[in-house]
């Protein structure tokens, strides 16, 4: 299904913003509903599912945030995420220097935290039952760990040298957090540990140290603007401005050294990508230019390149139940990529009567006297 995936025509976004899209995040619980976030501050909660049972159909805003909201953010909305265990929740973070708490049925913030910088990334552990700790990458290099249950950013790591463009805690452990930085460098953190980093990751596998005073370890010879784990948090995937992709052991730290080739990436800030989930071999959907490559995550190969976008794509988004893609671009537009459908053509059926085999299900009687229904 991953490997057909292609724009589909019988399925549109309901265009709401009226500015870059930046975010899109889908809960995990039914991956039915799905957040996205604008470069004007605007939030859309949109449905997912095909509520009218007709073929072609409009996913439909449910509501959003918008600009004449009391609590709107002010500048460009950078990250969206749900709560990870129940959609009564999501949260936001902004270049107005905050992170907002929402509950989803009144749509008020339920908590504001305020940051000295920009806010370029955010994160909730997907598996944590032992803490509720968001982790917040700003302009300032030290990150900070901000408390759901105190409502309060007490704790902070501290080791890089510049401002922090993407966060992702592992879907493994709970208090291991991965974070990328302007300085080129991928830290580990155990964020029980007072000393907080458990690693910095080298690019060159200590190979490069060896002969030299250079001691300083880097992951890519640029900004690290992206990280995903794999999603049984074994391996962890960063994207830098050094137009390269890395794969890392995320036990043992070692560059795996997989080759994706060129991986073009003028982002000046956070690039959400997204890596698939349930399928075998896992791929890779990484925003490049107005297109999204898509990689064999463990081999590198370049698969396809899905063309749609008329602008810079920022950011995309797996559906896992039914291995679906969600992109959001420059040109407003949210995409959503469908696996091409291949009807399997029974053994005794002739070739001569195939074509009433397609009857469109618009025309098929839908059990309804209503003319007006969905």
């Amino acid at each position: 299904r991953v490997l057909s995936l292609e724009l589909n025509k019988d399925r549109d976004v309901e265009r709401i913003h009226g500015s870059g899209i930046n975010t899109l995040d889908i809960e995990p619980v039914e991956g039915r509903y799905m957040l996205s976030g604008g470069s004007d501050g605007v939030i859309v909660l949109y449905d997912l599912e095909n509520l009218s049972r007709k073929p072609s159909y409009t996913c439909k805003a449910l509501f959003s945030v918008g600009r004449s909201h009391p609590d709107v953010h002010k500048f460009s909305v950078e990250t969206v995420q749900w709560y990870p265990h129940d959609t009564g929740m999501f949260t936001s973070s902004s270049f107005d220097k905050t992170l907002k708490i929402w509950d989803t049925n009144t749509l008020q913030p339920a908590d504001v935290f305020h940051f000295e910088g920009t806010v370029y990334s955010h994160h909730m552990s997907p598996v944590a039952t032992k803490h509720c700790l968001i982790a917040v990458g700003t302009k300032s290099p030290k990150v900070q760990l901000c408390d759901l249950k105190s409502g309060s950013s007490s704790h902070i790591l501290q080791g890089h040298r510049q401002e922090v463009l993407a966060v992702s805690w592992s879907p493994r452990h709970e208090y291991v957090l991965a974070t990328g930085s302007a300085d080129g460098r991928v830290k580990l953190w155990d964020v029980r540990r007072a000393s907080g980093c458990l690693s910095t990751l080298d690019q060159y596998n200590g190979e490069k140290s060896k002969g030299s005073s250079e001691t300083a370890n880097t992951a890519h010879n640029g900004r690290v603007n992206g990280l995903c784990y794999t999603n049984d948090g074994l391996h962890l995937l960063t994207t830098g401005t050094d137009d390269r992709m890395r794969l890392w052991n995320s036990s043992t730290g070692e560059n795996t050294l997989v080759n994706y080739g060129k991986v073009c990436n003028e982002s000046r800030k956070g690039l959400k990508f997204a890596i698939s989930c349930g399928c075998n071999p896992e791929f890779a959907f990484v925003p490049y230019g107005s297109t999204i490559a898509v990689y064999t995550v463990f081999t590198g190969e370049l698969i396809t390149m899905l063309r749609g976008h008329y602008s810079t794509v920022n950011c995309c988004v797996f559906q896992p139940h039914f291995q679906e893609l969600y992109s959001g671009s420059k040109d407003c537009n949210i995409l959503a990529w469908i696996p091409a459908l291949r009807e399997p053509v029974p053994d005794d059926i002739s070739e001569k009567s195939l074509p009433q085999q397609h009857v469109n299900p618009a025309y098929e009687d839908a059990w309804s006297s209503s003319d007006d229904e969905g």
